[in-house]
C-alpha cells in the first residue's frame, strides 16, 4: 500500500505529486498528530499546479528515490496547494521573510516544529546539486534534521520570538485617527517615483501588473480632471504601462490573456503561466481605460482577453478554472514560441513579411534560441514601410494572428488547473461585467452570470461560502477574499442588470462577513472565527498578488451601505480604514486598493437609481456605460422589479423615467426629465466626445 496520501486530493497540484516516492500528506490532523507522535520535524512544501519552479524541484528532488528516502526517514512531509489554502501560504510566506530576511515565493519549503507548527528554517526552491549559491536539497535535509535533534532549546526560543512578531504584525493595528486625503496624494507620488519611464510598469524586473496601483492612478487622474488641474502624468503612467503590456510578450498576442509577470523590463518574455486572478482585474482596467481615453488598443486587448476566458477557462457548469501551466511537454513556454520558417510556411510570402516585422520574427531570437511574439513595430511604421493604410495593416495582422492561432491549437497544450476558486471567480466575474458594460458586449456578461450562478448555487452551502470546487467536490471554509470579492462582483452585476436575488445574496455575504470575520481592532481577519486554529489568525491590509481582502471589503461595504442606507456596513468599512491608516501612511503605494476604498469614504460616490420601463432606461444606461465614471454608480431598476428592500422600494417610478440622485446617505428630489438627467450624467463622467 502506498504511503503517499495525496491520491484523494481535489487539488491538481497535490495530484501532480501523488506518485512521488515521498510519503506526502495533505495538511490535516493525521499528519500533524503523526509529527508529534514520532517527534519529527514537518517538511512543509507549498506550491501550485502552474508553477514552473515547483515542477523543477519535483523532478529533481521529489521524484528522486534517494532524496525521498531521506525525506521519509527524517520528516513528516506535507504538501499544500497555496491556491486552496491561502491561509497557510500567507502565514508561512510571512514566516519565511522574517526568518530569512528575503522575499518568498514558490515552491516554498519550510521546516516546522512538530509541537506547534512554527517554522525554524526555510527557503524556496532548493536544487538537487549545489548551484546558484544554494545547497543541495538532500544535504540540506540531513543538516536540518540534525539541527532539530540537537538544538531544541534554541528552536523553542526562536519560535517564541516568531510568535510574538506574528502577534505584532497581525494584531497590532488598532483603530487609528481618521485617515485623510493626504494619503491619496502620497500614494500618487510614491507610485510615480516607481514608474519605469522607458518601458512602463512600476519598478524593475521581474515586472508584475500591480492593477490596484494602476487603478489608483487612473482614479487620481479622474479626480483631478473633474475637480482641479488635470494630472496628465498619472494618466500617462497607466496608459503607457497598459500599452507596453498589451503589445508585449507578457500578453498572448494570438490567443489572449496575460501571463503572470515579465522576467525583463520590456514586458517581452513572461513567466508563461496564465492566472485567472490577474486577468480579471486587468480586463476591468483595460475596459475602463478604453472608455476614458478612446484608445482602441485597450478595447482590442480586452476583447482578446475575454475571448480566451470564455473559450478556455470556463467550465461547462459555469465556473471559471484557475490557471494554465507555464510548461508543456516538460518545457517552459514551448506552446507559445515560433520558428520563423514555420510561421512563413503558414502565412505565405504575402502576409509573412508584415507579420514578421510586427512581432520580431525578422530579428534575432529573443527566447532561448526561439522567437516569442513581442510587438516591435507600430502600425503607423508598418503603414509607411508597406504602403498600406493603418486599417489594412490591422486587418492583415489580425488575419495572420488567426491563422497562426489555429495552427498553434494543434500543439500539445499546457496543463489546465481545473479547480474552481470562489475568490478568483469573483475577480473574473467583476472584470467580465465591467468589460460588458464599457465595451457593450453582452456575451461577456452572459459568461459572468453563468459563473455567478454557479457560485451561488454550488459554493453557498447552509448559509456559508465554500472556497474551492473540483470535479463536483465542494470544500474548505471560505476566506475573507471569497466574501469580499463576491460582494463587489455582485454589486457590479446589479449595475449590469438589476436582480433582487443578487442584492439579497450580497447582503447575506456582508452579514456573514460581519458575523464571522470582523476584528474588534478594526478590519477583518483572513479566516472566520470557526476556522481551524493555526499558528496565528492573520489580519492584513496590503496588496499582494491579489488585492487586499480588507481593502475590497471596505469598498464593497461602503457601496452596499450607501445603496441600502445600512449604517452597520458603513461603520465596518470605516473601522477597516482607520485600522489601516498607519500602514497607508507608511507605504501608500503598497496599500493602493485600501486607498481606493478611502477615496470612496472621503468622497462618497454618487448613486443614480433610475426607475422606468426597461426599454426607456436602457438608452440612458448605455450612455453612461460608454464613459468613465469612477465616482458614479448607476442602478437601473425596471418598474416590474420585485422584492426591493425598504430603502429602494421608496424610490418609486413617478413617470416615464425617474432618477434618484443620492450622495452618501442623502438624496436630491427625484428627476423626471430625461434631458436633465442626461446632462447630469455627462457632467459626472469622463469620456471621448
Amino acid at each position: 500500500m502506498s504511503q503517499n496520501h495525496l491520491a484523494q486530493s481535489t487539488s491538481p497540484y497535490l495530484l501532480q505529486h501523488a506518485d512521488n516516492p515521498v510519503h506526502w500528506y495533505p495538511w490535516g490532523e493525521d499528519a500533524l498528530e503523526l509529527a508529534k507522535k514520532e517527534n519529527k520535524p514537518i517538511l512543509l512544501s507549498i506550491g501550485y499546479s502552474a508553477c514552473h519552479w515547483c515542477h523543477v524541484m519535483a523532478h529533481e528532488s521529489f521524484e528522486n528515490e534517494a532524496t525521498a528516502q531521506v525525506m521519509n526517514e527524517h520528516f513528516i512531509n506535507i504538501k499544500v496547494d497555496r491556491e486552496e489554502r491561502p491561509d497557510l501560504d500567507k502565514l508561512y510566506q510571512t514566516a519565511h521573510s522574517l526568518i530569512t530576511q528575503r522575499n518568498g515565493g514558490w515552491p516554498l519549503t519550510m521546516f516546522l516544529n512538530p509541537d506547534n507548527q512554527l517554522p525554524f528554517f526555510g527557503g524556496t526552491y532548493f536544487p538537487d546539486q549545489p548551484r546558484h549559491g544554494l545547497p543541495a536539497f538532500r544535504e540540506l535535509l540531513v543538516q536540518v534534521s540534525a539541527y532539530f535533534m540537537q538544538h531544541r532549546g534554541e528552536i523553542d526560543q526562536q519560535n517564541q520570538q516568531l510568535a510574538d512578531t506574528f502577534e505584532r504584525i497581525y494584531q497590532g493595528n488598532s483603530h487609528e485617527a481618521a485617515p485623510d486625503s493626504s494619503i491619496l496624494d502620497a500614494a500618487r507620488m510614491e507610485l510615480a517615483r516607481d514608474f519605469d519611464q522607458r518601458h512602463g510598469g512600476l519598478g524593475q524586473a521581474p515586472k508584475f501588473p500591480h492593477v490596484g496601483a494602476l487603478e489608483r492612478l487612473l482614479r487620481h487622474w479622474a479626480a483631478t480632471r473633474l475637480l482641479s488641474e488635470e494630472d496628465h502624468q498619472a494618466l500617462h503612467i497607466v496608459r503607457f504601462t497598459l500599452r507596453k503590456m498589451s503589445e508585449g510578450g507578457v500578453f498572448d498576442q494570438l490567443g489572449g490573456g496575460f501571463c503572470r509577470y515579465s522576467v525583463d523590463d520590456q514586458w517581452m518574455i513572461p513567466h508563461f503561466e496564465k492566472m485567472l486572478y490577474d486577468n480579471g482585474p486587468l480586463l476591468g482596467l483595460l475596459s475602463e481605460l478604453h472608455v476614458a481615453t478612446g484608445d482602441e488598443l485597450f478595447a482590442r486587448t480586452a476583447r482578446k482577453l475575454a475571448g480566451w476566458v470564455m473559450r478556455e477557462m470556463q467550465s461547462p457548469a459555469g465556473g471559471y478554472y484557475c490557471a494554465l501551466d507555464a510548461d508543456s511537454e516538460g518545457e517552459e513556454g514551448r506552446f507559445y514560441y515560433w520558428e520563423p520558417e514555420d510561421a512563413a510556411m503558414i502565412l505565405g510570402d504575402q502576409s509573412y513579411p508584415l507579420f514578421a516585422a510586427r512581432y520580431g520574427l525578422d530579428r534575432q531570437p529573443n527566447f532561448e534560441g526561439k522567437w516569442h511574439l513581442h510587438t516591435y513595430t507600430s502600425t503607423e511604421e508598418l503603414s509607411q514601410a508597406f504602403s498600406l493604410n493603418e486599417n489594412d495593416v490591422l486587418q492583415q495582422i489580425e488575419s495572420a494572428e488567426k491563422r497562426l492561432f489555429e495552427e498553434r491549437e494543434q500543439r500539445t497544450r499546457p496543463g489546465l488547473d481545473d479547480k474552481i476558486l470562489t475568490s478568483w471567480n469573483a475577480l473574473m466575474i467583476r472584470g467580465m461585467l465591467q468589460a460588458a458594460r464599457h465595451l457593450q458586449a453582452p456575451e461577456f456578461a452572459q459568461s459572468a452570470m453563468r459563473a455567478l450562478e454557479f457560485i451561488q448555487e454550488t459554493m453557498w452551502v447552509d448559509g456559508r461560502l465554500k472556497a474551492a470546487c473540483k470535479d463536483g467536490r465542494v470544500h474548505l471554509n471560505a476566506y475573507l477574499d471569497d466574501y469580499a470579492f463576491m460582494i463587489e462582483a455582485l454589486l457590479e452585476s446589479l449595475q449590469w442588470q438589476w436582480n433582487s436575488n443578487h442584492l439579497q445574496f450580497a447582503r447575506d455575504l456582508a452579514d456573514t462577513l460581519l458575523g464571522h470575520f470582523l476584528s474588534e481592532q478594526g478590519g477583518f481577519y483572513f479566516t472566520s472565527d470557526d476556522h481551524e486554529q493555526l499558528i496565528e489568525r492573520p489580519r492584513s491590509f496590503g496588496d499582494e498578488a491579489m488585492p487586499s481582502g480588507n481593502a475590497i471589503a471596505a469598498r464593497a461595504l461602503l457601496r452596499l451601505g450607501y445603496l441600502l442606507g445600512e449604517t452597520r456596513y458603513l461603520d465596518a468599512a470605516e473601522s477597516t480604514l482607520r485600522a489601516g491608516t498607519q500602514l497607508m501612511q507608511q507605504a501608500p503605494g503598497g496599500h493602493a486598493c485600501l486607498a481606493n476604498a478611502l477615496e470612496e469614504q472621503l468622497y462618497p460616490p454618487t448613486l443614480l437609481v433610475v426607475r422606468g420601463e426597461t426599454e426607456t432606461i436602457t438608452p440612458l444606461k448605455n450612455e453612461l456605460e460608454t464613459r468613465y465614471s469612477p465616482r458614479l454608480l448607476l442602478f437601473a431598476i425596471p418598474n416590474d422589479a420585485s422584492k426591493l428592500p425598504e430603502g429602494l422600494a421608496e424610490k418609486k417610478p413617478l413617470g416615464n423615467i425617474t432618477a434618484y440622485i443620492c450622495e452618501g446617505l442623502g438624496c436630491r428630489p427625484p428627476v423626471t426629465d430625461s434631458a436633465e438627467l442626461s446632462a447630469f450624467m455627462r457632467e459626472h463622467s469622463i469620456g471621448v466626445d
